[in-house]
């Protein structure tokens, strides 16, 4: 009979090779920090991640208040320079108030968390982020998922639910892994007609989407329309950190029932700051966004051209759906080869038989980079051909 240590010695190793079975064994790599290669992997969309001017803000922050905040921000970590970070964040995304996050994960656990138990149905879209489904595990709250931007489908699940309870819908704005876009007003009007509210993760929006920047929710779209948003700085903003915005109520809620917000030392000051010198470029340069666009549009007409399995993403997520996990890993090492970095997604991150590489743009890449991931990419096909 095994002893209890060795149960867990056997339930490790029995796990690993069942997904090592599946070619859906993650490697972790460490990079250069003078990285040696192109990536087209990371979500830093505007290149605001290397701009020198956040890293100034950052260090002056830093030399100023300290390497960290030192405790929670219910204690003493709640600094002026989070309080004006919030304030800016309200006021590009057209909400009364914001409340930081140290991850964007910790934004959805703790939200619906706080905002669900076992008596509040849940309406999530099939493709939402794992931190969105988790939310609702953490909460004890029955939750199902509508066919993906299917607004049928949710009107259908809607209607049959409870009526006396509370209700949340939850979405992506752009989705993490296909790059499409939910239909907002489509969401709310259906949250609307069923006396549901409506919670939007703008995670990959933020930043890129949005007449201003301010996602796909935004000034578009009222705190009436969505009560609940929630959008993340270490991607188009180029820091680290995340934020939910809304109406007082909420955010009172949120300060007082958010486990993952009351009990977390508050972001490190030099953050904050490359938070808002990031906002500042937004407001200042849109025309970053204007280079993204073009690079996205350059890139879909070429990869067209060869005939590339795109998908119907408008967004800087530009996935090409290769099937199999053994086709998408020769893939990804043929372009590391070429000194190029793109994501070599596969099962439990999207659904068997969907493996795919994720290839990300960003308004810095230069024409020659786009070159050479489009040569890299025709070359597997030349040599799966040959």
């Amino acid at each position: 009979m095994l002893s209890r240590a060795d149960l867990w010695t056997k339930r490790l190793a029995e796990a690993e090779e069942k997904r090592r079975a599946h070619d859906g064994w993650r490697q972790r790599s460490t990079l250069s920090d003078v990285a040696p290669f192109i990536d087209f992997a990371g979500n830093d969309y505007l290149g605001l991640a290397d701009d020198p001017r956040l890293a100034e803000a950052q260090t002056e922050a830093t030399r100023r208040l300290g390497a960290g905040a030192k405790a929670s921000h219910l204690v003493s970590g709640h600094l002026e320079i989070h309080e004006r970070l919030e304030r800016h964040l309200a006021a590009l995304t057209g909400r009364p108030h914001a409340l930081l996050f140290s991850t964007g994960y910790m934004a959805n656990l703790g939200t619906l968390q706080a905002l669900c138990d076992r008596h509040t149905p849940v309406f999530q879209d099939r493709l939402n982020h794992a931190s969105l489904i988790d939310g609702a595990r953490l909460a004890g709250a029955p939750s199902r998922r509508f066919h993906h931007r299917d607004l049928d489908d949710l009107e259908r699940l809607l209607a049959r639910s409870p009526s006396d309870t509370p209700t949340l819908v939850v979405s992506d704005g752009v989705f993490s892994m296909d790059g499409d876009t939910a239909d907002i007003a489509g969401l709310a009007s259906t949250c609307r007609h069923q006396g549901a509210w409506l919670m939007i993760d703008d995670a990959h929006g933020l930043g890129v989407l949005g007449e201003h920047g301010d996602g796909c929710v935004g000034r578009a779209h009222g705190v009436d329309d969505v009560p609940i948003l929630v959008g993340t700085l270490g991607k188009a903003l180029g820091s680290a950190g995340a934020f939910v915005a809304g109406d007082e109520a909420l955010i009172d809620h949120l300060i007082q029932f958010a486990r993952p917000y009351v009990y977390t030392t508050a972001q490190p000051p030099g953050v904050a700051a490359a938070t808002l010198a990031a906002l500042d470029i937004l407001e200042d340069e849109p025309e970053r966004r204007t280079w993204l666009f073009e690079r996205i549009g350059r890139f879909r007409r070429e990869a067209a051209t060869l005939g590339l399995p795109l998908a119907n993403s408008r967004t800087p997520i530009q996935p090409i759906v290769l099937g199999d996990n053994a086709r998408v890993m020769r893939w990804a090492e043929r372009l590391t080869r070429a000194g190029l970095r793109v994501g070599a997604i596969r099962a439990p991150t999207v659904p068997r038989g969907q493996a795919r590489l994720r290839i990300t743009l960003s308004a810095t890449h230069e024409t020659t980079a786009l070159d050479a991931l489009l040569e890299a990419l025709a070359a597997c096909q030349r040599e799966e051909r040959a």
